[in-house]
C-alpha cells in the first residue's frame, strides 16, 4: 500500500488538485496518517482485510479522534482502493471499507431574533467603505451560499437580479440564485463605493478577495456581544 500511495495516487493527487491546494492538503494528510498504521502501509493492496482496517480505526480512536475525523481518513483509505482497481494495479476486488457509525452533523438554525442581533453586533466590525462582516453575514443568510462561494463571488457572477455559482465541489453546485431585495442593496452600495476589483469582497489576501480568516475574529466578536452560540 505505501509503493502504490507514494508512485500512484499522492502524484495523481498533487497533480489533479494544483488549483484546490485544500483538497490537496485532505488527501495528503489522510495518506500520511493511513500509512503511518504499520498493517495497512507494509501490507499488500489485497490483503488488507476489514480486520486490519477495523484495527486502523480502532487505533485512532484510542488517540482520541471524533467519529468525523476517523471517516475524513477512511475515505481517503476508499479513494484509493478504487483507484488502484481502476487503474489495474489488483487482481480481484479489495475489501470494502466502510465509514464508523455515529458521526455528529452539525446544524444551527438562526432564529429571526439571534439574525437581528448578530447583524447589529456585525455593525461594529467595519472593512473599507462598506461594513464587511453584515454583508457577507446577509448574503449567507439570504441567499444560502456556501461561505466560500460568496467569498469568491466576482462582479461578473451577479447580473439580472441574480448571482450565479459557476463550479463547486460537485456538480450540483452550479446554480442559480434569486437575490433577496435586501442583498441587491447591499451589492449595489458596494459597487457604487468604488473598488476597481473583480472581486466583489476583495482584501489584501494572496487570492485577492476575503479568506476564512477575513471575518472570523469580528464573527466571534460579535456572536459574543450578540449572546449567540
Amino acid at each position: 500500500m505505501k509503493e502504490f500511495a507514494e508512485r500512484d495516487f499522492l502524484p495523481f493527487i498533487r497533480s489533479t488538485f494544483t488549483e484546490k491546494p485544500k483538497t490537496r492538503l485532505y488527501y495528503e494528510n489522510g495518506a500520511k496518517r493511513l500509512l503511518a498504521y504499520g498493517k495497512l502501509a507494509d501490507e499488500p493492496l489485497d490483503r488488507i482485510t476489514t480486520e486490519t482496517i477495523s484495527g486502523y480505526v480502532a487505533k485512532r480512536r484510542e488517540a482520541g479522534l471524533k467519529v468525523s475525523s476517523v471517516n475524513r481518513e477512511l475515505q481517503v483509505l476508499r479513494r484509493m482502493f478504487r483507484l488502484a482497481v481502476e487503474w489495474g494495479k489488483v487482481e480481484r476486488v479489495l475489501s470494502k471499507v466502510r465509514m464508523v457509525p455515529g458521526e455528529n452533523h452539525r446544524e444551527r438554525v438562526l432564529s429571526p431574533d439571534e439574525e437581528t442581533r448578530y447583524l447589529k453586533a456585525a455593525q461594529h466590525w467595519s472593512m473599507e467603505t462598506r461594513p464587511l462582516l453584515p454583508d457577507v453575514a446577509t448574503v449567507l443568510i439570504d441567499c444560502g451560499l456556501r461561505p466560500e462561494e460568496c467569498f469568491r463571488l466576482r462582479w461578473g457572477n451577479i447580473h439580472d437580479g441574480a448571482i450565479e455559482i459557476l463550479n463547486g465541489k460537485t456538480s450540483s453546485a452550479r446554480r442559480r440564485i434569486p437575490m433577496s431585495q435586501r442583498v441587491a442593496a447591499i451589492l449595489e452600495m458596494r459597487k457604487a463605493a468604488g473598488s476597481d476589483s473583480e472581486w466583489v469582497f476583495p482584501a489584501n489576501t494572496r487570492s485577492g478577495h476575503i479568506e476564512p480568516g477575513s471575518i472570523k475574529r469580528p464573527h466571534i466578536a460579535a456572536c459574543k456581544a450578540a449572546g449567540i452560540e
